[in-house]
């Protein structure tokens, strides 16, 4: 497997070895060791699945203590982290991969990241696996296209959700709901 360090160092991009012939291919999806040697200490508890058209564009979501290791199953998406941890030096800091069913990337986005897709494809489904359960309580999000983070998304008008049109800009979201690299060491 590939590991490749972005320019967020806490967000690693995976390309596991996939097996191809004429009647397709095989992969590995996840297997601890290689992930646990990449660095991710954390133990994944759940799995997540999301289908959505050509020109959605979910997020930014963060779960408050809650790691995401991001594969499209189907389709293609630019997938996006955003470093949210107020005491981080790279606080604001963005990267992007494009992750699809046929290159099998993996993105790892840890706790104290913002995360955020807009599908290119005409479907895509995202299979999210999670370093902690589902807590609505530790959930929050940022607007898409907060100027301040100055993300360059794909096209000009994405299918939103009311909640993801509403999200604060991260400036004005309050500092004390996000997760810091103090309490993540």
């Amino acid at each position: 497997m590939k590991v490749t360090t972005t320019s967020l160092p806490e967000v690693l991009l995976f390309e596991p070895k996939s097996y191809d012939d004429a009647r397709g291919f095989f992969l590995e999806t996840f297997r601890e060791g290689p992930y646990r040697d990449a660095g991710i200490n954390a133990r994944f508890v759940q799995d997540n699945l999301s289908h959505s058209t050509k020109h959605v564009l979910r997020g930014l979501h963060f779960q408050r203590h809650q790691g995401k290791l991001i594969s499209v199953v189907r389709g293609e998406v630019f997938d996006v982290a955003v470093d949210i941890r107020p005491d981080s030096l790279r606080f604001g800091q963005w990267v992007s991969s494009q992750l699809s069913a046929s290159n099998h990337r993996q993105l790892y986005v840890p706790p104290g990241f913002a995360h955020g897709f807009c599908v290119l494809s005409d479907e895509a489904d995202v299979w999210y696996k999670t370093t902690d359960i589902y807590r609505p309580e530790e959930e929050g999000g940022i607007l898409w296209n907060d100027t301040g983070l100055a993300i360059d998304w794909p096209g000009s008008d994405p299918l939103l959700s009311d909640r993801d049109r509403d999200n604060p800009r991260l400036d004005d979201l309050d500092h004390s709901a996000l997760i810091t690299c103090a309490e993540l060491a």
